[in-house]
């Protein structure tokens, strides 16, 4: 790859990360300050726990697209950055600038999720399978 597409897409990880960083750091400040339940019912606690799981399930996203943007800069240092881990080809230079931490070409990108989405069929379909039917009958009568 080229050494200036290379130092541009360093600097947009690194602009990436702070941005991630400095959002993290938002949502765990106000987490801290959100805690305080003085003079609220149980509706309200109830809701203020429900807001602070997503916050968490959220937080675990931002985790793991930090690690990927981390992943990416490594890559950069160390020669492998805008090469596809699954067919090894280069990764189009506009594929990485839309998502310059990603891993593979857009065919494997593609391939892997048509892969997953017949697997969650397959997983739908044996669930449904297990479902008793028997007992939905013998409600009915």
């Amino acid at each position: 790859m080229r050494k200036a597409f290379l130092k541009k897409a360093n600097a947009t990880l690194a602009a990436m990360k702070d941005q991630l960083m400095a959002e993290i750091r938002q949502d765990l400040k106000q987490g801290r300050e959100g805690s305080k339940d003085d003079g609220m019912d149980t509706y309200d606690l109830a809701s203020e726990e429900r807001d602070r799981e997503i916050s968490f399930i959220l937080t675990d996203r931002d985790r793991g697209k930090l690690q990927a943007i981390e992943d990416a800069i490594e890559r950069i240092a160390d020669g492998s950055y805008g090469e596809c881990e699954s067919c090894e080809s280069e990764i189009a230079e506009g594929r990485l600038e839309a998502m310059p931490f990603t891993r593979l070409c857009v065919q494997c990108q593609g391939d892997r999720e048509t892969e997953a989405r017949q697997n969650r069929r397959v997983e739908d379909d044996r669930a449904y399978r297990r479902l008793p039917t028997a007992d939905l009958d013998e409600d009915s009568q």
